[in-house]
């Protein structure tokens, strides 16, 4: 239900809105979510919508469509910023000027690739949502309205910047496969969003140097070192390891409840360390 007050003297809406579904993923935690749909790695979520509310009609003839908007809720944030500092480029911008989701009223809108279509639950694609994000509206994408070729994109044409090759050692391949297997499933698609652009940027990215030409990120309690070639433009992930030392294994408080799979891990691969 929508409830609009006006308010004159403002002259301006006052509204509530209830979501007609929410969103479930694999990514949980903010640095998880894609920066935008086209970086999100071809990952998949589904929308589930709530029952007795007639939905099922209001889903009729949207499986022709390729594409949806989906208009959502920034649920993890509870302020906005008038400025903010966007991930590409080195200066402020106004909030009205970016994506950001600190934003006044907490709205996102993104473009996903549309899936299947089962009773209430809607298969998306190519997401840039969290788990547990609240569904506002689903609308669908139409080309010769929504695609607008000749658009500029203002100051972001000033900070388009190379982007870097990634590339995967055996020894990473090998580590991540591990990690899949345990459920610890979106480091990858971590990687090519922090490191395709500006890599070695460690004001807006947990990394550091180690020596010469390796480096390390940090991704939660993972950490994963990587070599940087700025002739090539090339990153190789060589490497994961586990953030916590053999103290910190020893001791049996665990606020992240995540020591179980560390101590395995370094069971498998104690070359690592």
């Amino acid at each position: 239900m929508v409830v609009i007050r006006d308010t004159p003297e403002y002259d301006r809406f006052s509204m509530e809105i209830e979501s007609i579904g929410f969103f479930r993923c694999a990514e949980v935690h903010r640095y998880d979510a894609a920066r935008q749909p086209a970086a999100s790695q071809n990952n998949s979520g589904t929308i589930e919508l709530k029952p007795g509310r007639n939905f099922e009609q209001a889903l009729s003839h949207l499986e022709g469509f390729s594409h949806v908007w989906l208009l959502f809720q920034f649920h993890k944030n509870d302020h906005w910023k008038p400025m903010v500092r966007p991930p590409r480029g080195n200066h402020k911008v106004g909030v009205f000027a970016s994506r950001t989701p600190y934003r006044p009223n907490s709205i996102g809108m993104s473009c996903v690739r549309l899936g299947a279509i089962r009773g209430l639950r809607i298969d998306v694609h190519d997401h840039d949502l969290l788990d547990g994000t609240p569904i506002l509206d689903i609308k669908p994408y139409i080309p010769y309205a929504d695609s607008v070729p000749e658009a500029s994109s203002g100051w972001l044409d000033d900070t388009v910047g190379a982007e870097y090759a990634i590339e995967q050692s055996a020894t990473f391949q090998r580590h991540i496969a591990w990690l899949k297997e345990r459920d610890v499933g979106c480091i990858e698609a971590f990687l090519v969003q922090q490191l395709s652009f500006e890599p070695s940027n460690s004001e807006k990215k947990r990394v550091r140097h180690l020596e010469a030409d390796s480096w390390e990120i940090a991704y939660r309690t993972w950490r994963v070192v990587f070599t940087l070639d700025e002739t090539e433009m090339r990153i190789t992930l060589q490497s994961v390891h586990s953030g916590y030392s053999d103290a910190d294994l020893a001791d049996p408080n665990d606020p992240h409840n995540d020591k179980e799979i560390h101590r395995a891990f370094v069971n498998d691969y104690p070359a690592v360390y």
